[in-house]
This record gives C-alpha cells, structure tokens and sequence, in this order.
C-alpha cells in the first residue's frame, strides 16, 4: 500500500490529448492550402505566346445588334519593353536594313514605326530578339460566303492618300487572350459594320467543320525588311444584310479616348475598305 501524500501537496493529473490520424491529415491539409495560396498570390507565370484551342460553333444564328467589347486580362509580353516609338526606332535601326526601314511610311502601301509600336503596346504584335527580328502576329481569317461565293477585299484607301491592294477575304490581327469567336465578330463588327448598322436585323452564322489553322512566314509588305509570321486561324461565316454587288465601308475609329489616340493620329490608318464578291473556287484556303 502506497504512502500518503505529504501535507499541503495537491496531485494533479495532467489531462491527454488523444490526436487521431484524420486529425493530422487535416491539419497537414490546412498547412499544404495556405502555402499554395500564398505562392500563387505572390508568383506569376512565365510570359507565353497565347495559344487557340480547337473551337467548335454551334450553327444557329448570332444576332448582330450588338457585339460586346473584349475585356482583355493581359497583353502579350515582350521581350523588350518600348515607352515611345522613338525607342522602338533606336531599337530597330541597327538590326534592319537602312534601305528597307527607311521606307516606312514613305513607300505607298506601307504602314509607320508608329503603326508597329500601336501592334506591340496593344499586345497584337510580337518582336523577337533576333537579327532581324521577326514579328509574330495572331490573325483571324473570315471567309464571308454566299453560296458559291466568297466576299474579298479588292483595296483599302489609307490615311496618307494611297490605296493598298488585298485581294483577300476579310482579315484582323486578334488581341491577346481573344477567343477566336469573339475575333470573328469584332472584325466584323469593325470592317463590315457601317454598312451593316442600316437599323436591319442582320445575322451571323459560323459553319460547323470549317475551321483551319495554318502558319505563313514571309516578309512584311506592311513593314518592308521585317520577317513576319502569321499563325493564321480561319473560318467560314455566313452573314446576311451584304450587298450583292461591289460596295466599300468605313474604318471605325480604333483608338477612341485611349493613351495611344496621340501617336495613332501619327500612324498610317485605313480609311476605307472596297469589297467585291468573287467565286469561291478562285480563293485559295
């Protein structure tokens, strides 16, 4: 029999805590969320050229009263940063040949330094570090068709007094992280629509199976001695309200109440566009 306890001693018995194997799962769990939370608040993804995913169109009719605008996250990152076309110029100057850049903007039909700085800041044009450098462009191909035929743009008239011929069907350089039908309604929306906005109800139709992705590298006949490559993404559309026979439309304003509005009014900008409907069978894909 175990001696009594001395006097004035009070024996406590500390109380266990029985932690269960679900009980550290959830806390190594909690542990595991705070630190993934944490990293991905403070962490950005390295810089990509965006990429389309296939995109199947359902075939009913869009409306065309009103295309919302694109709310773009992000623009395309280069790999150099130019505050002013200036130093876009500085930057080229030593990497083109004098002959070929001293022609922009000067030689009809093509476009300026301030043109090519509005592509890089807006995200649509890519500059690699190379020389030369060579600029990538995303861009959206929408073939107009009605029955056998497909609609064209025979020429544009620029801002600068000259015409520029096409001869191709209605194109658009897409923005960054833009779907390619929400690219596909913009370019309509932009290129077709003063003729469309005649108070009729006009529908869209996007053909099932038509979609094509390609790749094209030559060089820029709008920027002469700059290589470009175009990932070309297209689509046969159906839209009604056209005209059946030749007509022209107006370049809506691009750079309404933006930073870039003052060096835009320096760009060479289309004013109009001449369309004429061609057979099919003489466009090639």
């Amino acid at each position: 029999m175990p001696p009594p306890p001395p006097p004035h001693q009070i024996h406590i018995t500390p109380q266990t805590t029985t932690t269960t194997l679900p009980d550290l799962f959830l806390t190594a769990l909690s542990i595991l969320f705070f630190f993934s939370s944490t990293t991905t608040l403070t962490s950005f993804p390295k810089p990509h050229f965006p990429k389309l995913p296939f995109l199947s169109f359902p075939s009913s009719p869009r409306r065309f009263l009103k295309i919302p605008s694109m709310s773009v996250s992000r623009k395309m990152n280069n790999s150099h940063y130019f505050s002013t076309p200036q130093s876009l110029s500085d930057w080229l100057k030593p990497r083109l040949p004098s002959d070929s850049f001293a022609s922009w903007g000067i030689k009809p039909g093509t476009k300026n330094i301030h043109n090519l700085w509005l592509e890089i800041s807006q995200g649509e044009t890519f500059l690699a570090d190379s020389t030369p450098p060579i600029r990538t462009v995303n861009v959206v191909t929408v073939k107009v068709i009605n029955k056998n035929q497909t609609l064209i743009e025979s020429h544009q008239e620029l801002s600068d007094g000259s015409v520029r011929n096409r001869c191709r069907p209605l194109s658009e350089k897409m923005k960054p992280n833009e779907s390619l039908k929400d690219a596909i309604f913009r370019a309509i929306n932009e290129e077709l629509g003063s003729i469309l906005k005649d108070g009729n109800e006009v529908s869209i139709n996007i053909v099932n199976g038509s979609y094509k992705e390609k790749v094209e590298e030559r060089n820029s006949m709008s920027y002469p001695g700059l290589p470009a490559r175009y990932v070309l993404y297209s689509a046969d559309v159906e839209v009604n309200g056209l005209p059946d026979g030749e007509f022209c439309t107006e370049e809506t304003e691009e750079y309404p109440d933006s930073e870039e509005k003052r060096v835009a009014e320096k760009a060479v900008s289309v004013k109009k566009h001449f369309w004429k409907w061609v057979s099919s069978d003489s466009v090639h894909s």
